[in-house]
């Protein structure tokens, strides 16, 4: 987590009414920096801050076709390897979930295909944005 999400969070407290505090759900990282004394002034100012665990493959599998219910649409619009591979890739966060969903929704459309294959989800993980740094240093 670099510096800039800090001085961001200044920022945010230049406006933020004095009485006010602010409920942080953040990475480990930046709750480490927080605990340093420069940024005593910010840390005073939150109230509550969690990290939320990752989910295990079961919940997330779940978790998706409780989303597909939730939205009227069938179980099969994944087919299963999509699923897993989604449920893998996404290593138990759920807006990694979300957004993998959705972009391998986006690939599905553009096939014109109603069924959300396997195919589609590589084709969404082989964008650069969804690599990991080990990923690219063997490139």
């Amino acid at each position: 987590m670099d510096v800039e999400c800090l001085r961001k969070l200044r920022l945010l407290f230049e406006d933020f009414p004095k009485n006010h505090n602010l409920v942080l759900f953040a990475q480990p990282q930046l709750m480490h920096k927080l605990h340093l004394t420069v940024n005593e002034d910010i840390k005073s100012r939150i109230t509550y801050s969690v990290c939320v665990p990752r989910l295990n493959p079961d919940d997330m599998t779940a978790f998706l076709y409780a989303q597909l219910d939730r939205v009227g649409m069938g179980h099969n619009t994944f087919s299963e390897d999509a699923v897993a591979l989604i449920v893998r890739s996404s290593e138990g966060i759920l807006r990694r979930t979300r957004n993998l969903c959705i972009s391998a929704m986006l690939e599905a459309v553009r096939d014109r295909k109603h069924v959300i294959g396997l195919d589609h989800v590589n084709n969404v993980l082989r964008q650069p944005h969804w690599r990991k740094d080990h990923d690219l240093e063997t490139l």
